[in-house]
This record gives structure tokens, C-alpha cells and sequence, in this order.
């Protein structure tokens, strides 16, 4: 599991920020940067083509079983893409570059349907998923440094596209994984005892599979699914619309790609270590909902402090913490929000349910992101660029609170849930 968490993590930054900095360095616009990262977009599409992913085995590879051989393939895919990326680069033309990302993308996007899928599915019982769901979660955020410090630093000593060709080779230790890893075998006697009843080749399969997860969703958590779904869309609001600008920003306040590289390769690491930790313990020993509650009061607290840090300049002691907690806030919420929408699926629809509530995460900060490098521009006009850095930073936090009131929310129909549950018994 830590190392598909590793796989799922990989080409995530490689696409997104790190491929920013890589712009920004060939002084490429922000405003061009902002809509580059749209090729994000891919993940959450997720939900079009998971049901196909839950019912039919992948081409070449299924032998292997209906997730491996899906992981298998997307891996391929995805070595090959950043290969691609690596050849081209800024000089080769932004949309011969974006087209290759979103290339990754796609693929990256088809391989977390299926590891998701699989650490569900793999799993005995609910604690089970929940130490499943830290470790992968440990295994994501391990990926993300490597793509967003360790990359800096070979970028400096032997270039971007070397660094993105290493990147490339370290798809093996998922593929390494993939050959390790067994097939869930009750999942998929879900999945055959499904298509019995209803084949994909049948209109009431086709419907099943595109339209089953959905009404088995509702129909699980009644009118109160659409508060569940609005509050995992606007969960990570705040630290999408960041994204983007966040190596950007660190280049135009004036800190070397060593130093970025450095402190979140250790202070960043450890952070995280400890986040992802807490955040799994946090929802064995105080349940989903008050670990989502910490999850997003925290979000929007570390955020905000990036904009004392443009208004203050690139001092490395307030740096080195405002990334500790940073660090520490992403992988404590992202354990929380992970573990949660894990416990919502059903076995026989898990590629799909959890697709659909990845792609609920996405959607809304993935399409508004794309405008952040804009919304910096036009700050600029009148400002100086760390004053609109700044305000931007506010701003961001600021789209946190919508979730923090849709947390308690929640938190309160759980208990309602579970009062109710405990009287029936």
C-alpha cells in the first residue's frame, strides 16, 4: 500500500505545481501558468469512465487481474508521458507540453480510480481501511516531496528535463508493487455476481454500471448525500487555488530551488509524517467528522500565513515554519477527508462511488484554479507583486469557511445517526 500511495502520488505535482515552476523559470506568464494546470481537469473526470474500469478488465494487461491489470496499464502510460515531458519542455511549445501533461494526467487519474479501489476492497474491516487509508496517505505525501523538493534540487545541479526523466523511472516501484500486490477476491466475486445479473453487454448492465453507484449512494444516505458531496467539493478549496502560484511564488519572493527543495525534503517531511500520523489516529480515536472539523480549521490557518510571508520577505526561520505547518495541515486534513469518503462506498460500486466523490473534490478547485495566476496579475496593477501575493493568499483562506460550517453540519447528522442507531438497538 505505501508503495501504490507512492505510485498514486508521483505524477500528481508533475503536472501541476512543479511543472509551474518549470514554466516560470522559462519565464512563462502567470496567467499562462494558471491555465496550464487546467490539464488537471482529468481527475475530475474520473466518474466517466470508472464504471467501465469496475466492470472490464484492462487491454494488455488484465491477466493480471481487473485492478492490476488497470494500475499496470496507467503506469505505462504515465512513464511514457513524462518521458514525453521531458523531451519537449517549455522550449518545445506549451501546448505541445500541456498536451503531453494531460496525457499523465488521464493516466494518473485512471490509476488512483483503481488503487483507491483497491485499498478498499483489500481490506477486512473498517479499521483495516483506516490504517490501509494512513499508509497510503504516508505514500502520497512521500511522492509529493519527492516531486516538489527533491525535484528542485536535481533540477538545479542537472536540469528539469534530466529530473523529469528520473521521474519517469520511478513509476517502476509502483509497477514493482502491481506484481506483489493480490486481486480482491471478495470485490470481485461483487463484481461477477453483478454482471451475472445484469452484463455489461445488456441495456440494464450498461444502466447499472453508469447510473447503479449513484442510486446506491442516495439510496444509502438519502437527501443528506448532496451535503456530504458539497462538503467533500469544497474541503480542499482553499489549498487548489493556491496550487498553481505556489512555486511561482516562492521563485518571485527570492528563495533558491535548493532551499525550497531542502526544507521540504526535512522539516516538510517530518511535518507531513506526523500530519498524516495524527490525522489517522485523530479518526480511530475521535471519529470521522471532529478529525474533518480539525482538518479544516487548520487548512485556512496555514494558508493565510503565506501572505505575512510575502508581505515580510523571504525571512528562512518564519519560512521553515509556515512550511512545517503547512506540510502538517495538508496531511491531517488529507488523511481525514481520504478516510472519510472510504467508509461512504459499497463493495461492487467502490471504482465508481469513490470516483464520483474524487471527482465531487476536484471539480470545483480544479476549474477555479486555473484563474489564480490571473487574479495575481490583476492584483499586480496598482500593487506591488508580494502586496497581491498577499491578498491573493487571504483571499484563498478565506474559501476555507464554507467548509468548516459544512463540517459541523455533518458532524451533527452523524451524531444524530448514531443516537438514532443506538435507541433502535
Amino acid at each position: 500500500m505505501l508503495a501504490l500511495g507512492f505510485s498514486s502520488g508521483l505524477p500528481f505535482m508533475l503536472t501541476g505545481n512543479t511543472l509551474g515552476y518549470w514554466l516560470r523559470e522559462g519565464h512563462v506568464s502567470l496567467t499562462a501558468i494558471g491555465f496550464a494546470s487546467w490539464v488537471g481537469l482529468a481527475y475530475t473526470l474520473k466518474w466517466v469512465w470508472a464504471p467501465l474500469i469496475d466492470r472490464i478488465g484492462a487491454p494488455l494487461t488484465g491477466r493480471l487481474g481487473r485492478r492490476r491489470g488497470w494500475m499496470l496499464l496507467a503506469q505505462v502510460v504515465i512513464a511514457l508521458g513524462l518521458a514525453a515531458m521531458a523531451l519537449i519542455g517549455p522550449g518545445g511549445g506549451l501546448v505541445n507540453l500541456a498536451l503531453a501533461a494531460l496525457v499523465v494526467a488521464f493516466a494518473s487519474s485512471t490509476q488512483d480510480i483503481v488503487v483507491d479501489a483497491w485499498r478498499i476492497e483489500i481490506a477486512d474491516d473498517p479499521d483495516e481501511i483506516g490504517l490501509l487509508t494512513s499508509v497510503y496517505s504516508l505514500g502520497y505525501r512521500i511522492a509529493l516531496l519527492v516531486t516538489e523538493s527533491l525535484i528542485l534540487i536535481m533540477a538545479q545541479s542537472f536540469g528539469w528535463s534530466s529530473s523529469y526523466l528520473v521521474m519517469a523511472a520511478l513509476t517502476g516501484v509502483g509497477m514493482a508493487a502491481v506484481l506483489m500486490a493480490k486481486e480482491p477476491e471478495a470485490a470481485d466475486a461483487a463484481i461477477q455476481a453483478r454482471e451475472k445479473m445484469a452484463p455489461l453487454t445488456s441495456l440494464r448492465g450498461v444502466a447499472d454500471a453508469i447510473f447503479g453507484p449513484i442510486v446506491n449512494f442516495f439510496t444509502d444516505h438519502g437527501a443528506f448525500a448532496a451535503v456530504m458531496l458539497l462538503t467533500i467539493t469544497l474541503y480542499h478549496l482553499p489549498d487548489y487555488l493556491r496550487g498553481p502560484v505556489t512555486n511561482p511564488f516562492y521563485k518571485d519572493l527570492g528563495v533558491a530551488k535548493t532551499t525550497v527543495g531542502l526544507v521540504r525534503g526535512t522539516i516538510g517531511l517530518w511535518a507531513t509524517v506526523i500530519g498524516v500520523s495524527l490525522g489517522g489516529l485523530c479518526a480511530v480515536r475521535l471519529g470521522y467528522a471532529r478529525t474533518l472539523i480539525l482538518g479544516a480549521l487548520i487548512q485556512p490557518v496555514a494558508i493565510a500565513l503565506f501572505a505575512w510571508l510575502a508581505r515580510h520577505g523571504p525571512d528562512l526561520a518564519a519560512f521553515e515554519a509556515i512550511m512545517a505547518l503547512d506540510s502538517f495541515a495538508i496531511g491531517f486534513s488529507g488523511v481525514a477527508l481520504v478516510a472519510y469518503m472510504s467508509s461512504l462506498t459499497r463493495l461492487g460500486y467502490t471504482a465508481t462511488q469513490y470516483a464520483v466523490m474524487t471527482s465531487a473534490l476536484a471539480w470545483t478547485g480544479k476549474s477555479l484554479k486555473g484563474f489564480s495566476g490571473a487574479v495575481i496579475d490583476g492584483l499586480h496593477q496598482g500593487r506591488s507583486l508580494m502586496d497581491s501575493y498577499a491578498l491573493f493568499y487571504l483571499g484563498a483562506a478565506a474559501f476555507g469557511l464554507p467548509a468548516v460550517v459544512l463540517c459541523l453540519v455533518l458532524a451533527r447528522h452523524i451524531a444524530r445517526q448514531a443516537a438514532a442507531t443506538k435507541a433502535a438497538a
